[in-house]
């Protein structure tokens, strides 16, 4: 009886939570009925204000306001500065057109190379769209353990793991949003994989969101063709839940997926077939409380991984100071959208861990205490301080297609680059459809783990120096990487020997990394550690060579440290030498 009892008891707990969680979100407002395309002025977001969501936060220090988190997040984790290199998991549905990134939203698009391999693949998608794409989607290749492991012998110490992306399909058993993993497609709860997978391994893992760019993304769903013999057939994005009746998707909503049309302010349609572009800056005035459902949506779904699958950090893309800012990427409203969600995540963390450990990458927001930003495609110029950053590029692109450059040397080089700058760098190396990993990026990443293996102490927990690096200057600034992704360019592109990077790692040493392996026998010059002590200010005692056990012949004068490079040294990319 007594069991009997606290079965009870539990079970009237759990439904009422599960009626709580699911009460935060009103029902999808009603339909607004579309007004001509580009016949409405967006509102003007600067005089628009900022709206406070209704939304209750776990109890703690932190309040849904930039203020109160830059008042109370104690800095920057020990594990990042230790970590130093990370794999971007950017993996999801978007891979199984084999066109790249962002392929949900260009194969609506006429003319593009998506839109092709989409109907070679699955038909017109008048006929096909990308809902359908969901559900045929299968990554049966996937193994988040074994591509953990894989990750982690090529020395990352932290994962990036997509749980959403502007496709608006959640990788987890989304309790806010019906379009996921676990009801349509793999029927796997993909994040829960990965984060088993890490918590196995003891790797750091954070989820990342890009879903707040959909409502204007996805735009292109709502048009047609306007030539040829499907010309004028509305694609799928117009469908609505009643449509659905006796199909595969009856009973969930298309709107959930692909939002509503929004064409009738002017600059939407245009620019949702001009390359990368947001909609024009503005606040979507005839959609306001459809604009604060799905704000309060979009919250409540980041908040629901971070309860339930306690990531170490979380992301949100953009290109602005954050999501729901009413311009650039953030564009069409104006909420507390994001504090709301850190002061939750933060206060969670203290929570469960007893400290905050956490961050969040807002990206391209500018230096804010509680969030880490990052860098995506480029490196900066120079050493960058004024508040942690991640440098995050994929190899060939952020999704998976064919012909890619597969090259380990200049993985070594970005990764490089970042740290002697005092970043951290994460890098996508695109799955295939199914989730497996192709053969040459598994060659790709043993290598990359066979440098860090020699070279680790000079990368984690590492540090800039006085200057980040020395050698051939091009234009007026030192010869660098180029930006971009990872591709042939990288592959091919040349340093020489008067290259250089430095670091300064946790046991205080210096480490240089020459940008070539130098000929054997030949001389290296150093010349920012000249014995002038302008730059290098202590007599240098020792010089040796990382993963070489014997002595080195060097010298130090006017002109910088001279060493003499060894005669058979199997090195590939870099060299990296301590100086003590």
């Amino acid at each position: 009886m007594k069991k009997l009892l606290i079965i009870m008891i539990l079970v009237a707990s759990f439904c009422k939570n599960s009626s709580a969680q699911q009460s935060l979100l009103p029902p999808f407002p009603k339909d607004v009925k579309s007004l001509p395309i580009n016949s409405v002025e967006l509102g003007d977001w600067k005089s628009f204000p900022e709206q406070k969501l209704d939304i209750p936060i776990a109890a703690g220090p932190f309040e849904p306001t930039w203020e109160s988190i830059e008042e109370n997040y104690p800095g920057e984790p020990d594990w990042l500065r230790m970590a130093k290199f990370g794999i971007w998991v950017h993996f999801g549905p978007q891979s199984a057109g084999e066109s790249g990134d962002w392929y949900a939203r260009n194969l609506y698009k006429p003319g593009h190379w998506a839109y092709d391999n989409h109907i070679k693949r699955y038909g017109h998608p008048s006929e096909f769209g990308y809902k359908d794409v969901l559900q045929n989607w299968n990554p049966e290749g996937l193994d988040p353990e074994r591509l953990t492991k894989i990750y982690e012998d090529a020395g990352a110490r932290f994962l990036m793991i997509q749980g959403v992306h502007h496709d608006n399909y959640d990788l987890w058993d989304s309790k806010y949003h019906p379009w996921n993993s676990v009801n349509i497609g793999p029927k796997r709860d993909l994040l829960k994989e990965w984060e088993e997978a890490c918590r196995k391994s003891n790797m750091k893992f954070g989820v990342t969101f890009h879903h707040e760019y959909t409502w204007w993304w996805w735009q292109t769903a709502f048009g047609n063709d306007k030539e040829g013999e499907k010309a004028n057939i509305p694609y799928d994005g117009h469908l609505s839940l009643e449509d659905g009746k006796g199909k595969w998707w009856e009973g969930y909503d298309p709107r959930l997926l692909y939002g509503v049309d929004l064409r009738e302010y002017k600059g939407v349609e245009k620019n949702a077939h001009t390359g990368w572009s947001a909609a024009p800056a503005g606040i979507f005035s005839n959609h306001l409380p459809y604009a604060n459902w799905y704000s309060t949506q979009w919250a409540l779904r980041i908040m629901d991984v971070v309860e339930n699958y306690k990531p170490d950090f979380i992301y949100t893309d953009g290109t602005v100071q954050g999501p729901f800012v009413g311009y650039g990427t953030g564009t069409g409203y104006k909420s507390d959208a994001m504090p709301r969600v850190m002061a939750d995540f933060y206060n969670r963390t203290l929570q469960d861990r007893g400290e905050v450990n956490t961050f969040s990458i807002v990206k391209f927001r500018s230096k804010n205490n509680g969030t880490v930003n990052t860098e995506e495609h480029g490196i900066p110029e120079k050493i960058k301080t004024d508040q942690p950053w991640i440098a995050e590029t994929p190899v060939g692109d952020w999704f998976y297609a064919p012909n890619f450059t597969y090259d380990s040397g200049m993985m070594i080089k970005y990764i490089i680059e970042a740290i002697a700058r005092d970043g951290n760098a994460a890098i996508c190396i695109s799955l295939m459809p199914d989730g497996s990993i192709n053969q040459e990026s598994e060659k790709m990443l043993k290598e990359v783990g066979v440098w860090m293996k020699r070279n680790g102490q000079a990368v984690y927990g590492s540090r800039a120096w006085e200057i980040h690096g020395e050698g051939e200057i091009v234009d007026g600034k030192l010869k660098q990487l180029p930006g971009g992704a990872l591709r042939s360019k990288h592959a091919d592109f040349e340093f020489n020997e008067t290259d250089f990077r430095f670091t300064v790692g946790e046991d205080n040493s210096l480490y240089v990394f020459s940008m070539v392996i130098p000929g054997a026998s030949s001389e290296i010059i150093i010349k920012s550690l000249n014995e002038s002590g302008e730059i290098y200010e202590k007599k240098i005692q020792k010089v040796s060579l990382l993963g070489f056990d014997k002595d080195l012949t060097w010298v130090q004068d006017e002109k910088g440290l001279i060493i003499k490079f060894p005669e058979n040294i199997d090195f590939r990319t870099s060299a990296v030498f301590k100086i003590d």
